[in-house]
C-alpha cells in the first residue's frame, strides 16, 4: 500500500502518530472537537485493469419501522440487534462507485450533492481526498430514479454537478418516471419522485442517453435488468480482463435484513415479489461465478463477496488491499 492510499483511506492517521508526543497544558485541557462526520476518505482497488473507487456520501438516520413489510417488527429488530445494529438509531448509508477504465471516468449514481440532509453530501470532500474532480467525470450511469441516486446529478441552484458528464439512464426507468400520464395519476407518496425526476433530467432531456437491458452501456460494462425496487431498476457487471464485479444499486438494502433474508420485502420496493425474484437471481449468479459485489447501501467500503447461507446469503466484506 502506497503512502498516498494510506492517507486516503485513513485521513486521520496523522493524529494517531502524535499520540506518543508530550502535549501542552492547553492541549490537555481543551475540549475535543465535535465529531459530526467522518474525515474524508475513500476505498480504492482494481478489477482487472479497471480502477474502482468507492466514495461515501453520508447517511440518513431512521428507525426500523417500515423497513420490512412482510415480517413482524420484533423479528426485524432482532435481526438488526444480532448484527449489532440499533433498531432505534439506524444509519442508512450511501456509497457511490467511480470506475476508471482506459480513458473513461464513470460514476454509478450520484448521491445527494447539496440536496440532502446535513448528514449527507460528503461526496465533494471524499472525491477531493481521492483526487477525483467533478470535471473529470465523463459519464454518470443511473441504476434508478430514487432521490438518493439522482439528486446529485444537479445542484440545488440548478447547475449540473458533473458538467462534462454524459448521463445514461435505463430506458424502462425513464419510460415510467417521465411519463406525464403516470405523473398525473400517481398516488401522493410517489408524486415527489415524479417531480424530482423532472427537476433533475428535464433541463437537458435531449442530451440524456437511454439504454436497454443486456447491452454494453460503456466498454466492459453490461446492464442487467433487476426490476421490482422500481420498474426499471438496473444492476451492472463490469468486466476487465479475467475479472468481474457486480454493481447492484438497490437490489437489496441493509445486508443484515435483505441479504441474509432475500425473501424479506423492503418498504421501498414498488413490486416486492418482483424485487425478491431479481435479488435471488442476481445473488445466485454472484455466488456461482464468485463475482464480488458493490452495494449502494452496504456498510463502507461497501464491497465484498456473497455466499449461500441456509435459505439466504452471507456478505463477506472485502479484505482487498488498495492499489494506489
Amino acid at each position: 500500500m502506497t503512502e498516498t492510499t494510506r492517507r486516503g483511506l485513513i485521513a486521520a492517521a496523522s493524529t494517531v502518530a502524535l499520540a506518543g508526543h508530550p502535549m501542552t497544558a492547553a492541549a490537555q485541557t481543551a475540549p475535543a472537537p465535535a465529531a459530526s462526520r467522518q474525515a474524508p476518505g475513500f476505498y480504492r482497488f482494481k478489477v482487472g485493469e479497471a480502477e474502482i473507487t468507492v466514495l461515501h456520501d453520508g447517511y440518513v438516520g431512521r428507525r426500523a419501522e417500515g423497513l420490512v413489510r412482510n415480517v413482524p417488527l420484533p423479528e426485524v429488530e432482532a435481526a438488526l440487534r444480532a448484527s449489532f445494529l440499533n433498531p432505534d438509531a439506524l444509519e442508512n448509508v450511501y456509497n457511490i462507485t467511480v470506475v476508471r477504465t482506459g480513458t473513461r471516468t464513470i460514476m454509478f449514481d450520484s448521491g445527494f450533492a447539496d440536496n440532502g440532509a446535513p448528514t449527507t453530501g460528503q461526496m465533494a470532500a471524499n472525491m477531493a481526498a481521492a483526487g477525483i474532480t467533478p470535471a473529470s467525470i465523463d459519464t454518470v450511469i443511473t441504476t434508478h430514479f430514487h432521490p438518493d441516486h439522482i439528486n446529485g446529478v444537479r445542484l440545488k441552484a440548478g447547475a449540473l454537478t458533473y458538467p462534462n458528464a454524459q448521463i445514461l439512464v435505463p430506458a424502462q426507468e425513464w419510460g415510467f418516471w417521465m411519463d406525464d400520464g403516470r405523473a398525473t395519476q400517481a398516488p401522493e407518496a410517489q408524486r415527489g419522485n415524479f417531480n424530482l425526476a423532472r427537476r433533475v433530467f428535464s433541463p437537458n432531456a435531449s442530451d440524456i442517453k437511454r439504454f436497454e437491458w443486456n447491452t454494453e452501456v460503456a466498454p466492459g460494462i453490461t446492464a442487467i435488468g433487476t426490476p421490482g425496487h422500481t420498474p426499471g431498476h438496473t444492476s451492472f457487471v463490469l468486466a476487465s480482463g479475467n475479472s468481474k464485479i457486480l454493481i447492484q444499486g438497490d437490489a437489496s438494502g441493509i445486508p443484515a435484513l435483505f441479504v441474509r433474508n432475500p425473501g424479506w420485502h423492503s418498504g421501498f420496493d414498488m413490486d416486492p415479489q418482483m424485487a425478491e425474484a431479481s435479488r435471488r437471481k442476481l445473488y445466485d449468479m454472484a455466488v456461482v461465478e464468485r463475482i464480488p459485489v458493490i452495494g449502494y447501501h452496504f456498510p463502507f467500503p461497501a464491497v465484498g463477496h456473497l455466499a449461500k447461507d441456509g435459505t439466504g446469503y452471507r456478505l463477506e466484506l472485502a479484505h482487498w488491499r488498495s492499489v494506489v
